[in-house]
């Protein structure tokens, strides 16, 4: 593992940044002790909700961790078709008793109020989602001794992220849970984007900075092959999701081994962005009809899905998992890690053990 990565963190583990609540301040300080990289999402957080929540992540572990920011994104909507949308979510609103959200209720995720929180409380690492930050964004945060993580889901991105002058690109495989950290949103729900191991390689002939690699890693295993395309660590997300220490709701945790949730696929239904998540009901309705509208479908479906996680119905919320979710293990995140890196050592004497041959 790269010397900047292995300063941070000894295990080559990086728990992903799921917005929503699930990546609660004890699940980075477990995954951390632990030898990890924990995450904090700051993303439909206030500044200041960051902030308390980072002052409680330092009160639980004195190790490194990180916080992720959204990108605030363009206004290419098309406002008619959110209104076409709304109208077709009225049903919903009926059924659960609430009203819509107001799509306008803001667009760049309180961008700049948390930079200047993460400025003048300086945290190890900083990581971007929806795009590229401005390079002197990255160079203020270089200035005050933290560390740039970029999400890119193609070698074009990666080339785009090494550019700006970040630190470390996060190559994300169309396998992942949860919202493709597209930098523009030009991806198709149809599952065409490019798989991780492939991504990886042609990343790894792209760039020269490290790379983490992320998209439905579950096992050791697998972080043994990423590692041998040219990653330095591995971004597991939906392998946390399950964790005691997760702030998942109870029917996300049972969902991702549930029969009844047997495939995932790439919707725009709740957020108006391509995000993969567990086939259920609302993305059986209204995935194919769900417009190219982020973060505007994402206001406008909040509520909905508040209501159904207060109802106890799966059916209606955004259960975001990766391909492998039916791998999930349910344990303390600590124990998680140091299952993963036995395994990890299992995978590399045997890789070790085949090429000696």
């Amino acid at each position: 593992m790269s010397s900047v990565l292995t300063d941070l963190f000894p295990h080559p583990i990086v728990q992903a940044p799921m917005a929503g609540g699930v990546s609660v301040p004890q699940l980075a300080a477990a995954v951390s002790d632990a030898g990890g990289l924990g995450f904090l999402a700051a993303g439909y957080k206030t500044a200041d909700g960051m902030y308390q929540e980072i002052k409680q992540l330092r009160g639980l572990t004195s190790r490194p961790f990180g916080v992720n920011l959204f990108l605030p994104q363009p206004e290419t909507a098309d406002p008619a078709a959110v209104d076409v949308y709304a109208h077709q979510l009225a049903g919903e609103a009926s059924w659960y008793e609430t009203e819509l959200g107001d799509p306008e209720s803001g667009r760049d995720d309180g961008y700049d109020a948390k930079l200047a929180v993460l400025l003048d409380n300086p945290v190890p690492v900083v990581s971007f989602h929806f795009g590229v930050p401005a390079r002197e964004v990255i160079d203020a945060l270089h200035r005050v001794g933290t560390l740039t993580f970029v999400t890119a889901t193609t070698a074009e991105e990666a080339r785009a992220v090494e550019r700006a002058g970040a630190d470390v690109v996060i190559a994300q495989g169309v396998e992942a849970g949860g919202h493709q950290g597209t930098h523009r949103d030009l991806l198709e729900t149809d599952g065409s984007g490019i798989g991780l191991l492939s991504l990886v390689a042609q990343v790894r002939e792209s760039v020269g900075i490290p790379i983490v690699a992320a998209g439905g890693i579950m096992r050791g295993g697998q972080i043994a092959a990423v590692c041998a395309a040219g990653a330095r660590a591995a971004q597991l997300g939906t392998a946390f999701v399950a964790a005691h220490e997760s702030g998942a709701h109870a029917l996300h945790k049972q969902a991702l081994t549930n029969p009844l949730f047997a495939r995932t696929e790439l919707t725009r239904a709740f957020s108006g962005r391509p995000a993969r998540a567990l086939v259920n009901r609302f993305v059986r309705e209204h995935g194919p009809y769900a417009p190219a509208a982020y973060p505007q479908v994402h206001h406008l479906t909040a509520p909905l899905r508040k209501a159904a996680a207060k109802a106890g119905d799966a059916q209606g919320l955004a259960l975001w998992a990766g391909q492998g979710h039916r791998m999930a293990r349910e344990l303390p995140a600590g124990q998680l890690v140091e299952v993963l890196v036995a395994e990890l050592a299992s995978a590399r004497t045997a890789l070790s053990a085949g090429g000696a041959r």
